[in-house]
């Protein structure tokens, strides 16, 4: 099989042959046809993610050392099991849920894989989908999209999944009261159609790029608002009226927190899902005293990947701008994920 592997943290992806893994027990072995490419794999490929106040989260305290295989976005065709993985669909193609756990703890018995102790996570503790096969653990994680563009299906497992989880957070929301889009990339742009397909329509999206937010505009924000140009305070005051209900930050960044933080009315809630990284002072008593609430947000479940692909099934969620690019070109892709230059997501063909 062919893989592109971090090889040293901080470098571009080497291509890497090695034997076709045969599934063993439960597993299940699927020849990938396509893998988003996401934002979170350029800190994954640094080597860290930046904690603040000088301190990073390294790799190798997640359980990686190179080399690893990324790519946490798996879509492919099913085409052989192991022995004890019982009526599985050879030959039938599907998404992969990548968020795996041990398998044995409370939570993953609970559907609750992403917050288990001892993570296995495709694409991380696991090798992933920047390679043509895939070894996923069990046929749970198997999911039918079917009925869904493939290439827009991919990015479900982590960009529409971590979109999805977020805005349900924020949930009940008054139709009446105002929500923010912190950053528009491809997981702010997918947030914008989970909100409207939840019912709810009254969403400023913040980013720095004027393409960005002309995409959030089409994606169906009712209002934009462009922090680099300054006053992005005072026009989501404007815009809100100083009551802001929710915000769901998908930049993760010590400015946008606060931005986010700042406009939030009594009661409010900030979820943070982004990881660009950094710290923010808070206030114990101020938090009390505006009864605020901030929420991380990590992934999401099997059953709410469901929920996501059942959405677009219907056609309450649109597909936002996707490029198709080979596999040989995702180290380069990384690279302008980094300097963000790109609009939506990258799929990566195989």
């Amino acid at each position: 099989m062919l893989s592109y592997d971090v090889v040293e943290w901080g470098k571009p992806l080497q291509k890497i042959e090695r034997q076709t893994p045969r599934p063993q027990g439960p597993q299940v072995l699927v020849r990938l046809k396509y893998c988003g490419v996401c934002h979170s794999d350029v800190h994954i490929r640094d080597g860290y993610f930046d904690l603040g106040g000088g301190k990073q989260l390294h790799m190798s305290e997640r359980g990686m050392a190179p080399p690893v295989t990324l790519g946490h976005e798996p879509y492919g065709t099913v085409i052989a099991a192991g022995s004890d993985a019982g009526d599985v669909p050879i030959g039938a193609d599907r998404l992969v849920y990548p968020w795996t756990g041990c398998g044995s703890c409370v939570r993953c018995a609970e559907g609750c894989d992403n917050s288990c102790m001892a993570p296995s996570m495709i694409g991380i503790q696991r090798p992933g989908g920047y390679a043509d096969h895939l070894l996923v653990p069990h046929p749970r994680y198997l999911i039918d999209a079917s009925g869904i563009d493939p290439v827009w299906a991919a990015t479900l497992s982590c960009s529409g999944l971590s979109a999805y989880a977020a805005v349900s957070k924020l949930q009940p929301i008054p139709p009446d009261e105002w929500v923010i889009i912190m950053g528009a990339g491809g997981l702010g742009l997918s947030a914008i159609g989970m909100l409207r397909a939840l019912g709810h329509e009254k969403i400023i999206v913040v980013d720095i790029d004027d393409v960005k937010l002309t995409a959030a505009t089409a994606a169906g924000a009712a209002a934009t608002i462009n922090s680099r140009e300054g006053k992005a305070q005072q026009k989501l005051k404007d815009i809100t009226l100083g009551a802001l209900w929710g915000a769901a930050d998908f930049v993760g960044s010590v400015e946008t927190a606060q931005l986010a933080l700042g406009a939030l009315r009594k009661g409010g809630k900030l979820i943070l899902v982004g990881l660009f990284g950094g710290e923010i002072p808070l206030s114990i008593a101020g938090t009390i005293l505006r009864a605020i609430t901030v929420q991380g947000s990590h992934l999401g479940r099997v059953e709410e990947l469901k929920s996501v692909v059942a959405l677009a099934r219907a056609g309450k969620i649109k597909p936002i701008p996707i490029q198709k690019r080979p596999l040989a070109e995702v180290s380069r892709t990384l690279d302008e994920l980094k300097a963000g230059g790109i609009t939506g997501r990258v799929v990566a063909q195989i």
